[in-house]
């Protein structure tokens, strides 16, 4: 009788632990989660829409988010939420060409949140934000912040704050490049029978990314869609992350129309020790030409009007992957399986310099 009853008493002592238990971890589970989403630049699927057109129209004072820097006492920039805000509905965005981290919050009613961040402020290590701002969208907030410098970040999402920590590139990963796809916008590069150098170099780069995806290098792009950055941003690109190598791709063209063939680019003028400018562009020019099967058609200093690589301090060549004024080669270059070989003797030559 005795032991019938200790174990009714052990029994019901283990039914409230459980219960107890569970309740702390649902608890938990609702007020702390570090599964923010964080998506890249190259990522983000933003409306093709010009900058201009996507930015509120009421003036930037208007949509300012205060920051307040006199609380400091922590290594995290402290974003507060609305109570209803979850975790799940939280995406960070890293806009690194820009220099902007956004901060996107789906609602149903996004401008529920607007009178939110007009009376709240942002603050904690705020030192690498130099402003901020809200915009109202269709089925979301947008918080921007303006950086100092290019950021990778670490997030938790606690108590209805956003705690995000920035880190430099290279504490994050070992092996860093930079793609450049060249032109875009209204610089369409060497264009022929409405072919346009542009798109052919998007084209390679997003077939890059499929490739390195898959890698353990840390690719940035200095455009994933028409976009032109300026030449300063694109190698600005390359320091800010302390890049090992950028790698610029381009089109050639020429009034003799039966020139064909790859070529590489490299900045003479500026020498590094070990693996510099002229070997990078000699691994890609013959990693490239192997891949395509293709002519050769040598190395190419640099001169003034090839800004990107004139000025880059990491090792950078680019990549010339044709001449589009050449007839049979404009054919090639419009050919999707083309395309993903000539990305192949890139992503090759990145491989075995890293290998070297």
């Amino acid at each position: 009788m005795q032991q019938n009853s200790l174990m009714k008493s052990t029994l019901v002592y283990c039914i409230l632990f459980v219960a107890a238990a569970m309740g702390v971890m649902l608890y938990y589970a609702a007020t702390k989660t570090v599964g923010v989403t964080d998506l890249a630049q190259d990522e983000v699927v933003r409306p093709a829409v010009q900058k201009e057109e996507s930015m509120p129209s009421v003036p930037q004072e208007e949509n300012e988010i205060a920051i307040n820097r006199a609380e400091t006492n922590t290594n995290y920039f402290c974003i507060p939420m609305p109570e209803s805000v979850k975790a799940e509905e939280v995406v960070l965005e890293n806009h690194y060409m820009d220099k902007e981290l956004w901060v996107g919050i789906s609602a149903e009613q996004a401008k529920e949140y607007e009178t939110f961040y007009e009376t709240k402020s942002v603050y904690g290590n705020c030192a690498n934000v130099t402003d901020g701002r809200f915009e109202a969208e269709k089925e979301r907030i947008c918080l921007r912040f303006a950086l100092d410098g290019v950021y990778e970040y670490r997030s938790i999402f606690e108590d209805h704050t956003l705690y995000v920590e920035f880190v430099p590139s290279k504490e994050v990963y070992e092996k860093i490049i930079v793609i450049d796809p060249a032109y875009g916008g209204e610089e369409h590069g060497i264009t022929a029978d409405g072919l346009l150098s542009k798109n052919i170099t998007l084209d390679v780069a997003k077939a890059l990314k499929a490739m390195f995806d898959e890698s353990d290098i840390k690719v940035y792009y200095t455009r994933m869609d028409d976009s032109n950055p300026a030449a300063a941003d694109r190698v600005e690109l390359a320091a800010a992350t302390k890049a090992d190598m950028l790698i610029r791709i381009e089109v050639s063209g020429d009034e003799n129309s039966k020139l064909y063939g790859t070529s590489a680019v490299y900045n003479s003028k500026f020498f590094i020790p070990g693996f510099g400018n002229v070997e990078l562009a000699d691994l890609l020019e013959r990693e490239v030409v192997t891949s395509i099967s293709g002519k050769a058609c040598g190395l190419i200093e640099s001169t003034e009007a090839d800004l990107v690589v004139s000025s880059a301090t990491v090792p950078a060549a680019a990549i010339r992957v044709g001449y589009l004024t050449n007839s049979q080669e404009a054919i090639l270059l419009q050919r999707e399986d083309y395309i993903k070989r000539i990305a192949e003797g890139i992503y090759n030559a990145v491989i075995k310099a890293y290998s070297a």
